[in-house]
């Protein structure tokens, strides 16, 4: 029968406590034996007495044997006294030095008992520090060792790593299984629009409807292509190239319509590792955004990019609304707008480019943070490991 943990604990700690309190015992006593005088010591102690005048001298009449007995109590006593001096002495250095001995064996002992223990707050810490949700759940504690506490702390452990596990490979197998499914009929869709627009003999009213519908379609489109992108910046990232995040933003601030709006590019030498797709598409999701919630007019948005230390840093701002401070981290939630908008109200997008832009620094072992202009605007920051 294998014992559990608290009684391999509690017989741990109480052998140790007898084996420092017999080594304790065992050292006092040889320190008082050691100290005992011999025959041979006594007698020098009283011819030692005699000469100095301390040994007490016998009364006319006095009984020998109680001579005798009054010699041995003054003996008796010297020793005892040199006996407890050495016992507060080096009796105290003993004690101190067991002591330490104890205490590190019991270190010792209680990290091997509970290095179970660490090795789940490692694994732990390397799901918590994944790139994206969702990775790392695939790993598992190694349960070994009787059926104990922390046999039983490790398997609920994993059986719970095990139901996120498949919670989030169902979530993601679920868009983008409706991405797909629904991006067919929204293509039938807008092709039988664009028939009916275009066809000869239209009316006017059919025209715009028609433009109105394809406008909503269109809408629809970059929705279902935002899931997807969103599911897919969402994995583990497979090989990774040099990327310098300058190029892309000079790139994307010259190539994103932007009608109405100053877009300006200040860009040094920002090198990363990373899927190149991905990361431009970040930095178009931040210009987009940055151009679409503007002024309508005299607005303007600027894109810059630098190095920070151990970081690639994009920075993109933009004038526009006056957001609130406690409003801004929403912002990078699925389908949120300012002022807790949801898609059904909202018409100038799909309300993802912040998701997206999330979840691709977080896959690229970053972070995405944003806040607000006190004149209005944002000033939305990426930050990515430098290569």
């Amino acid at each position: 029968m294998k014992l559990t943990l608290r009684a391999r604990l509690t017989l741990v700690y109480g052998g140790l406590f007898l084996i420092g309190g017999v080594l304790l015992l065992f050292l006092t006593y040889s320190l008082v034996q050691n100290h005992l005088p011999d025959e041979g010591e006594a007698n020098r102690s009283i011819v030692g007495m005699k000469e100095s005048a301390d040994l007490p001298v016998p009364e006319p009449g006095e009984d020998p044997e109680a001579y005798a007995q009054d010699v041995r109590f003054l003996i008796a006593g010297e020793v005892w006294e040199d006996a407890l001096y050495v016992i507060a002495t080096q009796g105290g250095l003993a004690l101190g030095l067991v002591g330490v001995a104890t205490v590190a064996l019991g270190w010792l002992v209680a990290g091997r008992m509970l290095r179970p223990i660490q090795g789940l707050t490692d694994t732990a810490a390397r799901i918590a520090e994944a790139p994206a949700a969702g990775q790392g759940l695939h790993e598992r504690i190694k349960v070994e060792g009787p059926q104990d506490e922390l046999r039983e702390l490790a398997e609920t452990f994993n059986r719970m790593l095990e139901r996120l596990d498949h919670s989030f490979d169902g979530q993601r197998s679920f868009i983008s299984n409706a991405s797909h499914e629904l991006r067919t009929p929204l293509t039938v869709t807008r092709a039988l629009l664009e028939v009916a627009v275009h066809r000869p003999g239209a009316s006017a009213d059919v025209r715009q409807l028609g433009e109105t519908l394809l406008e909503v379609n269109a809408r629809h489109e970059r929705l279902i292509d935002g899931l997807l992108l969103l599911m897919r910046s969402d994995r583990e990232l497979g090989e990774r190239s040099y990327v310098d995040l300058a190029d892309v933003a000079v790139h994307v601030a010259a190539q994103t319509p932007a009608p109405g709006v100053a877009v300006t590019a200040d860009c040094e030498e920002a090198p990363t590792r990373g899927e190149p797709v991905l990361l431009e598409r970040l930095v178009q999701n931040l210009v987009e955004n940055a151009v679409r919630y503007n002024l309508p007019e005299d607005g303007w948005v600027t894109v810059a990019t630098r190095t920070d230390g151990t970081r690639a840093v994009v920075e993109v701002a933009n004038t526009g609304p006056v957001v609130p401070a406690f409003e801004v981290s929403g912002l990078f939630e699925p389908f949120r707008r300012l002022g807790t908008e949801r898609l059904a109200t909202a018409s100038k997008g799909a309300g993802l480019g912040l998701s997206i832009v999330r979840a691709i620094a977080e896959a690229h072992g970053g972070e995405a943070t944003a806040k607000a202009r006190p004149e209005g605007g944002l000033v939305v920051t990426v930050a990515l490991p430098v290569a």
